[in-house]
């Protein structure tokens, strides 16, 4: 690693975040070398230029952008930082790309532990080295108390995209086979429950994962993949009704074919709220033609994140722009989109 600083820096003077660390002086420069680089570093945030120089193979690029302001921002089965990096990787792979180059941008809240900061710097960097990706530039920010609630982070990532697939929402086809790659309602479950502190015989963990690998292992076996989504705020119901309305086709879903941990459905059943309007953090949702639907499943199936993996529906015809499920009863019932702030500041 590189020495971008003119002269050795003490040991870190505080144990929270100080007005100080956001002022681009000798804290500041305290603050980057002793919790960001030491995790983040790589040959190009090394330089500590203003900017990444970036050599990108020949194509089509994706761009996506998102802000993590979840709270708590540790919570079983992740941190806001990892959430950030997952999140954002997500983006681009359902898109057919593969992911790159992350930026990371970083709002802190004067008082903030210092420790709790290195811990979600330090899971950023294991999301990222797990998901290939590199995070080659990013920002820092304090602001005073009571202006943010900890910490608040933005990542934007880049990605090249694969020449030989286009997804898009628009091109589900009647017959379509609908995927579910897991269990639904994991990681909206977990932050409610870690934020209200309600407990249950069995714990509840976020899904909180990259799906990168997953994803471009089934656009090599299906490249006919039509469209694919992973459904994060509004969970299942948002995605497919949103599907729906952009093919100008109906999807019927059954009920019974709908993966939901049992601990999942019974905070759900507690508090009232519908699993498929829940937010997941390491689940896609694929729409295939109903040949290959088998081969999907299977190739889903070889990775941990999708060892729930299930065929959960088909694209119709009928009721155009709606979604409406087969229940265990055998009558149809419309799932809309969610309606509110159900589970709020989940990512």
């Amino acid at each position: 690693m590189s020495e971008p600083f003119a002269c050795p820096l003490p040991l870190l003077h505080h144990q929270t975040v100080q007005m100080a660390h956001g002022a681009g002086g000798r804290f500041s420069q305290e603050l980057t070398k002793q919790v960001f680089m030491p995790h983040l570093g790589n040959a190009f945030l090394d330089l500590m230029d203003d900017q990444a120089k970036l050599s990108l193979p020949s194509g089509r690029t994706a761009f996506t952008t998102d802000t993590y302001v979840v709270t708590p921002c540790v919570f079983p089965g992740g941190t806001i930082g990892s959430l950030a990096v997952n999140g954002t990787v997500n983006d681009l792979a359902v898109g057919g790309a593969r992911p790159l180059y992350l930026s990371a941008g970083f709002v802190l809240e004067e008082g903030f532990p210092l420790v709790e900061l290195e811990r979600i710097v330090r899971s950023m960097a294991e999301a990222a080295s797990k998901a290939g990706v590199l995070i080659v530039t990013g920002d820092t920010k304090v602001v005073q108390r009571g202006l943010c609630d900890g910490i608040f982070i933005n990542t934007s990532g880049i990605g090249v995209l694969r020449q030989d697939v286009t997804l898009s929402c628009r091109n589900l086809k009647p017959g379509d086979a609908i995927l579910l790659s897991g269990t639904v309602g994991d990681h909206g479950m977990s932050i409610m429950t870690a934020r209200e502190g309600l407990s249950f015989q069995s714990a509840l963990t976020s899904d909180c994962a990259s799906l990168n690998h997953m994803i471009e292992a089934l656009l090599d076996a299906v490249p006919d993949v039509h469209a694919m989504r992973d459904p994060t705020r509004g969970g299942v119901a948002a995605v497919l009704n949103e599907l729906a309305v952009s093919s100008s086709v109906g999807v019927e879903i059954l009920e019974d074919a709908i993966p939901v941990k049992a601990e999942v459905r019974g905070a759900c059943e507690l508090l009232g709220i519908d699993p498929l309007h829940v937010a997941n953090e390491g689940k896609l949702i694929a729409a295939v033609p109903a040949g290959e639907a088998a081969r999907a499943i299977e190739v889903l199936r070889s990775f941990e994140e999708g060892r729930n993996a299930a065929v959960i529906g088909s694209v119709n015809e009928g009721h155009s722009g709606m979604v409406v499920m087969k229940t265990l009863f055998g009558s149809l019932r419309i799932v809309d989109l969610p309606a509110g702030e159900q589970l709020p500041r989940i990512c």
